[in-house]
């Protein structure tokens, strides 16, 4: 399947991380993700009902961090992946978290996955 929706630099803050003084604040993630679907009813229709509504996406997303509050990113990136794909008419979901503060010398750090059904 080639069509795709995708969320691009998903801001969220939320606690995340292993160490004590991690888990009393919260930290930037910036979340990006492709979601292979089949978006041709979609196009055809015109209507919202045959599309992965990215709006949904992106709060499925942020409510999953939120209330993980994960210790690891691989961890937070497994449970995101899976409830999309439970939840919503795709195959396949590839996704990235970006931990930008985490380490100061980097741009950013973070794991990339891909999970299919």
């Amino acid at each position: 399947m080639n069509d795709m929706v995708f969320v691009k630099g998903l801001k969220i803050d939320t606690v995340i991380g292993v160490y004590d003084w991690e888990r009393a604040i919260k930290q930037s993630l910036i979340i990006d993700a492709k979601i292979y679907c089949n978006i041709q009813d979609a196009s055809k229709t015109d209507d919202v009902i045959h599309a992965v509504n990215y709006k949904t996406v992106c709060e499925d997303i942020e409510e999953i961090c939120h209330e993980m509050k994960a210790k690891l990113l691989e961890s937070l990136a497994e449970n995101i992946c899976q409830y999309i794909l439970n939840h919503y008419p795709c195959d396949a979901i590839a996704l990235t978290i970006h931990k930008p503060n985490a380490i100061r010398q980097a741009q950013s750090v973070g794991v990339s996955i891909t999970r299919s059904k």
